[in-house]
């Protein structure tokens, strides 16, 4: 019991501590190529959308707070990359529509128990639905340079440790359900950037010679 408690201390720690500096490398990324190539604004908003739907169902239920408490701080690095996306896209004027749009949801989520638990049924297809966007964006582009093969990687092993603390904890089958989509969609993602930027330096070096 001891060592079950320790584990998942290790694992409520670990994914906070990862999920503090998760999209940092991703935002580092933008930053310096000031391109979005490759990167879904879809995607980012699909994730965003998951996010607040998933914090939002913990919070109204009480579950125990280590459990969640990576999501307002991902959350708020989302919007920062949603920011910059914008910025570089020259479109950052559309930011205050998309603020009104996510705090009028976040609020319309807690307005009935129903409510909430249609849109948790709901939220695993639009995280999902959110690495999808990110894949076919990437398959368009053909283009992984932008994309933070970190942030991914670091995205994949926070999802693996909340199967370990969903499962001791609360057992929740929704929560399982989402978490272990989410851990696979992710190393989707993560090995298709892998393959489109050595792809991508292959071609330039070829291009270059």
């Amino acid at each position: 019991m001891q060592q079950d408690d320790t584990l998942l201390h290790i694992a409520n720690f670990s994914t906070l501590f990862v999920c503090m500096v998760l999209k940092f490398p991703q935002i580092f990324v933008l930053m310096r190529a000031k391109s979005t190539s490759g990167v879904s604004l879809n995607s980012l908003l699909l994730e965003l959308i998951g996010f607040i739907v998933f914090v939002t169902y913990q919070m109204y239920y009480d579950y125990p707070p280590p459990t969640y408490l990576e999501y307002p701080i991902l959350i708020a690095q989302d919007v920062i990359l949603l920011l910059l996306i914008l910025h570089y896209n020259g479109s950052l004027r559309q930011s205050l529509i998309y603020t009104l749009v996510f705090v009028g949801g976040w609020r319309l989520l807690t307005l009935e128990k129903w409510i909430i638990d249609l849109a948790m049924s709901l939220c695993t297809f639009i995280s999902a639905a959110s690495k999808v966007a990110q894949l076919q964006c990437l398959w368009k582009s053909k283009d992984g340079r932008q994309v933070s093969a970190l942030s991914w990687a670091l995205a994949t092993y926070t999802c693996m440790a909340r199967i370990y603390t969903t499962t001791v904890t609360t057992g929740d089958v929704q929560v399982l359900v989402r978490f272990v989509a989410m851990t696979l969609l992710n190393l989707w993602v993560l090995l298709t950037v892998l393959y489109y930027q050595r792809h991508g330096s292959s071609s330039s070096s070829k291009k270059e010679d």
